[in-house]
């Protein structure tokens, strides 16, 4: 028989890993503060506002300096590279000011301004240098910021509830999707100046609304986690996890490797997704017989999907437990996947990215939530963040590639099979992450 009371694993070996799987609804008391749900999410919208349109607008810019397709793609993955490298650092810092009585809102606001001008500089550039300066700048400054706004839900909710506020965010983001649409539609043709200018401002007013908000907030923030996680210790000791090489250290040396495999399973899951939506426009041409555009319409049903879904599955999640609705997630995503291959018609195949679509929405709500359930202690969930984002864009940056090379050896009719196959690789991981994460607390019972 379980003791009344078990002894806790030690701070620096686990995590609060039982946050990760279900918990009884008893245990499960908090109510998710809403408003400040909807502070954090206008925040990234806000930026992710400025992304979406800079994904969809600086290749066209760049093609009146550079003729080849490959150079394109290479700079357009700057930022990737940019914010491999910056992110981590910067979750880091955000964790030391967290602390503190303005908590991580100075990185945000400042990044959002300073990012701000090179992006609107972008159409007034006359040349390929100048272009390019500017394209650094902005994946320089925008890179600096983009993982702390996402590591603000930590700081106003409840570690129970930050699923289903991941929910609502996600909801907003892909609706940045629609914005960045209308303002190409509306505006880019008759003013590119001017199109280029209304995403940084949007961004700028909205990071500041929500710093109005949310900043007087933070001295009483939700952050109760902080003196459980340093049980017995002085929490003005120099913390051990005090760089990125320290925080990498820990994370490699954890015994359970649980935090090291929900890194792999998160490349794995990410760069599947990149792929899928890389290739299913040439998919449907060669084996569909759809011409370009109507090919490209393919994703639009997974996209109402996504939206529809989202809220409700971090709804459940909540219930079932964060690695348990991954999985689930991912076998839904191959079920889709095998829809499709089974039936090549334009039909079954946006049937088929829609199931796919809801089994990556599941993803998307619960990968940062389980990481962040799996770290040391709260004092890193920036820095926790950005490990996020260097797994999922290394994964991006991949996946297509490598779901490419088995389309060359196997042909295009069997893509869906191949990627449900590369996706049943990645339901194993996270099964394994799964059992890895239970292991610790088992053991201390």
């Amino acid at each position: 028989m379980l003791p009344a009371e078990p002894p806790q694993p030690p701070a620096s070996v686990t995590a609060p890993v039982a946050l990760v799987e279900a918990a009884p609804a008893a245990e499960r008391p908090e109510r998710m503060n809403r408003s400040a749900v909807l502070w954090v999410a206008l925040a990234i919208f806000a930026q992710e506002s400025v992304w979406n349109f800079y994904d969809a607008q600086v290749p066209a810019q760049l093609r009146q300096f550079v003729s080849s397709a490959t150079v394109i793609g290479l700079i357009m993955g700057l930022d990737t590279g940019l914010g491999v490298i910056i992110q981590p650092w910067t979750g880091l810092i955000s964790d030391r000011l967290a602390r503190s009585r303005t908590g991580r809102w100075p990185i945000v606001v400042a990044g959002a301004c300073v990012a701000a001008v090179p992006f609107a500089l972008i159409p007034w550039a006359t040349g390929l240098p100048m272009l390019m300066l500017c394209i650094f700048a902005f994946g320089l400054t925008a890179n600096s910021f983009k993982g702390v706004t996402e590591t603000l839900v930590s700081d106003y909710v409840a570690p129970q509830q930050r699923g289903r506020a991941q929910g609502f965010i996600k909801a907003g983001v892909s609706l940045t999707i629609i914005v960045s649409a209308l303002i190409s539609l509306l505006v880019v043709d008759h003013s590119l100046k001017a199109a280029f200018a209304i995403p940084p401002v949007l961004m700028v007013v909205m990071v500041a609304l929500s710093y109005c908000f949310l900043g007087r907030r933070h001295p009483t923030a939700l952050r109760r986690e902080d003196t459980g996680t340093r049980t017995g210790t002085d929490t003005d000791q120099a913390d051990p996890l005090s760089s990125p090489w320290a925080v990498l250290k820990d994370l490699v040396r954890e015994p359970s490797r649980a935090r090291l495999l929900l890194m792999a399973g998160i490349f794995c899951f990410a760069g599947m997704w990149a792929a899928l939506r890389s290739l299913t426009t040439p998919y449907g041409t060669e084996v569909l017989g759809m011409t370009r555009g109507a090919a490209g319409g393919i994703a639009l049903p997974g996209a109402i999907a996504f939206l529809v879904c989202v809220v409700p599955l971090a709804y459940l999640s909540h219930r079932l437990g964060e690695l348990r609705m991954i999985r689930y997630g991912i076998a839904l995503f191959v079920a889709g996947l095998l829809v499709g291959f089974a039936e090549p018609t334009p039909a079954f195949t946006a049937a088929s990215v829609a199931i796919a679509s809801i089994g990556y929405a599941v993803f998307s709500v619960n990968g940062l939530v389980a990481l962040w359930g799996l770290a040391p202690n709260n004092r890193v969930l920036g820095a926790y963040t950005g490990l996020y984002t260097v797994a999922s864009a290394s994964g991006m940056a991949l996946g297509p590639a490598l779901l490419g090379a088995t389309v060359d050896l196997t042909g295009w009719r069997y893509m869906f099979l191949n990627a449900a196959v590369l996706g049943a690789v990645t339901f194993a991981v996270f099964t394994l992450v799964a059992r890895r994460a239970g292991r610790p607390l088992a053991a201390a019972s």
